[in-house]
């Protein structure tokens, strides 16, 4: 068993199963590849099976395949959900060039889906773009795409994220950054049980959410290249990060600071956002020096204990 799979095993995150073979729809077994399950029907397209929840609310089934298809969501909850999880894939093509899902209805859940391959000209390429409405997330695994999720605003709505891996995720090429997570003005973000690695440009999570959880996770940036921050709160925000675990690699774009809290503007308050219970360390071999927590706010964080390595400050103002 590699690190990788024996830490996913430690974080009690589910390994994905290898993405199955891509396969023609003529070739796959006699049901179709998406079904509504409240209906029973089949759909060769995605945007088709969508649609004929409609307004309404209802789960798409995938078959266990590597799909070249997208579809947006605008009205409605629909769960996306695998068949088997792990073994279906949502590859290389995104809808309005954005992403293999674009959700602005009123809620969605997506369970056990791959989303992989996705580029578009402005380099914001995401496996899920959210515009408005509740998101679930669980046992998904996001990887070599320009992001991961990308969220526009709705302070009134929530993401949740749990048992989750996110893979070779990020750039700094277009206009700004994309990111393996990036969330904009929304209520509330909450990230568990999920694996964070091997970043490629960007930051990890970078979220302008008023409120944060984000607990039991790993951040493991030694096979990471041109990365910024694990945690970037670029407008504050209250909450806690406790229990994660972090490594930093060796090639950053910024190495300054693990955890960074209002370095853009403090459009929220970030009194007593609690930071506790975490480990963080460099990857074998890196001498230098680093701040755990960064922040911008001027206001009284609540810093616990944390277990740190050598060279690395548990708390800097800046």
């Amino acid at each position: 068993m590699n690190r990788s799979a024996r830490l996913a095993l430690a974080f009690g995150i589910p390994l994905l199963a290898a993405a199955p073979a891509a396969v023609s729809f003529g070739q796959a077994a006699d049901h179709a590849p998406y079904t509504v399950a409240e209906t029973g029907r089949g759909f060769t397209r995605l945007q088709d099976a969508v649609d004929a929840i409609g307004d309404g609310s209802g789960t798409i089934r995938f078959a266990s395949l590597r799909f070249s298809d997208c579809a947006v969501q605008s009205k409605g909850e629909i769960t996306y959900q695998a068949q088997v999880p792990g073994q279906s894939v949502l590859d290389g093509k995104a809808c309005e060039d954005k992403a293999a899902l674009v959700l602005r209805g009123r809620g969605a859940r997506i369970e056990g889906m791959v989303f992989a391959n996705i580029r578009v000209p402005d380099k914001n390429g995401a496996g899920v773009r959210l515009e408005h409405g509740d998101l679930s997330v669980s046992q998904a695994w996001f990887r070599d795409s320009e992001q991961g999720l990308l969220s526009g605003e709705d302070p009134q709505g929530s993401i949740r994220i749990d048992k989750s891996t996110f893979t070779r995720l990020g750039t700094c090429e277009g206009s700004g950054c994309a990111h393996a997570v990036y969330i904009g003005n929304y209520g509330a973000l909450t990230i568990t049980r999920s694996r964070f690695e091997a970043g490629t440009g960007g930051h990890y999570v970078k979220s302008r959410a008023a409120h944060v959880e984000i607990t039991d996770s790993s951040f493991d940036d030694a096979a990471g290249r041109a990365t910024n921050y694990m945690i970037d709160l670029p407008e504050g925000a209250t909450g806690r990060i406790a229990g994660n675990w972090f490594v930093q690699g060796r090639d950053k774009e910024n190495y300054s600071a693990f955890i960074a809290v209002a370095a853009e503007h403090r459009s929220h308050p970030s009194a007593g956002l609690t930071v506790e219970g975490n480990n963080a360390r460099f990857a074998p071999g890196i001498d230098r020096n680093s701040a755990f927590v960064a922040d911008w706010s001027g206001e009284p964080l609540k810093i616990g204990r944390n277990t740190l390595g050598t060279g690395i400050a548990g708390f800097e103002k800046r």
